[in-house]
């Protein structure tokens, strides 16, 4: 039993891992309909804000093993990527709406610069972020198993952001717009509300949510300028189980797919595991290709 705990935890905390990842990028991908092979650089930016923030910030507030600089750069990774988010949308995604192929190609240049950025200010090599003290160890189960404080914080924020996605698409005007222009743009637009404004906060919203992932995943292991790129498929697999837009849905398919893949991993190799989870994710798409929870209109 405490074995099964256990692989449930790795499950759980591997799926909500990927629903922070792709969380940002569903809705950004179900409004504009934008391929955005950019947004694994966002969470790489949001890394690089954690370790910024330990370099100088740290010795200020505390120190490393306080933690508080930690807590300080999550949201600050929120607002530096979604501020790059934000004029990446305005200068380049703007003039490229209704040509998919276009976008494809231009975001996946932006994440080469914002590669290659970071490999000439931090260098090729990976660099690691310190835990805060008490992040440290874990929670017995029993049996010798422990359940690391680090996922378990990891799991906390992602509710967190979860929480606060829901009561910004449900209980704000903002995202009130934002469900009306996925739904049916023309009409949004004839009713008075600004499509291109909602295409901007939403692009910076989806690279903000991506900037908080890095800042968590420096938790896990040291960062690179390569970081994102270990993710990107795997949230654009988990946007399309979902079905494109849904919170319900992108929340479904990342513990689906993150369950799944830690209970395939037991018997084979974490690599024979994920083709394993895409293969099923194929067959599933084929039955029903709207994914999960797909929108629902008359």
């Amino acid at each position: 039993m405490d074995a099964l705990i256990l692989q449930a935890f790795n499950g759980i905390s591997l799926g909500s891992i990927l629903l922070l990842v792709s969380l940002g990028l569903a809705f950004a991908f179900g409004l504009m309909n934008v391929i955005n092979m950019a947004h694994g650089e966002f969470i790489m930016v949001g890394a690089y804000v954690a370790y910024v923030f330990q370099l100088l910030l740290a010795p200020a507030m505390g120190g490393v093993e306080a933690g508080l600089w930690f807590l300080a750069a999550i949201p600050a990774a929120f607002l530096v990527a979604a501020l790059l988010g934000g004029l990446m949308e305005t200068t380049l995604v703007r003039h490229l709406y209704g040509r998919p192929l276009d976008t494809l190609l231009a975001t996946w240049g932006v994440g080469l610069i914002l590669q290659q950025a970071a490999r000439s200010i931090f260098g090729a090599p990976n660099v690691n972020v310190v835990s805060p003290a008490w992040l440290n160890g874990g929670a017995d189960i029993g049996a010798g198993f422990l359940l690391p404080y680090k996922r378990i914080f990891i799991i906390g924020l992602v509710l967190l952001v979860v929480v606060a996605m829901y009561l910004y698409l449900y209980r704000t005007s903002q995202g009130r717009r934002l469900r009306a222009v996925m739904q049916n743009r023309e009409m949004a637009s004839c009713l008075g509300v600004r499509s291109r404004w909602v295409d901007a906060t939403t692009f910076a919203l989806g690279t903000g949510l991506a900037g908080v992932a890095g800042c968590a995943l420096t938790l896990i292991g040291p960062i690179g300028p390569s970081l994102g790129t270990f993710y990107i498929v795997d949230a654009f697999m988990v946007v399309v189980l979902g079905g494109v837009g849904s919170l319900p849905g992108t929340i479904l398919a990342a513990t689906a797919i993150g369950v799944t893949n830690t209970v395939l991993e037991l018997g084979t190799t974490a690599t024979v595991g994920k083709v394993l989870v895409l293969l099923a994710v194929i067959v599933f798409l084929q039955w029903k290709p709207s994914g999960l929870a797909a929108l629902q209109t008359r």
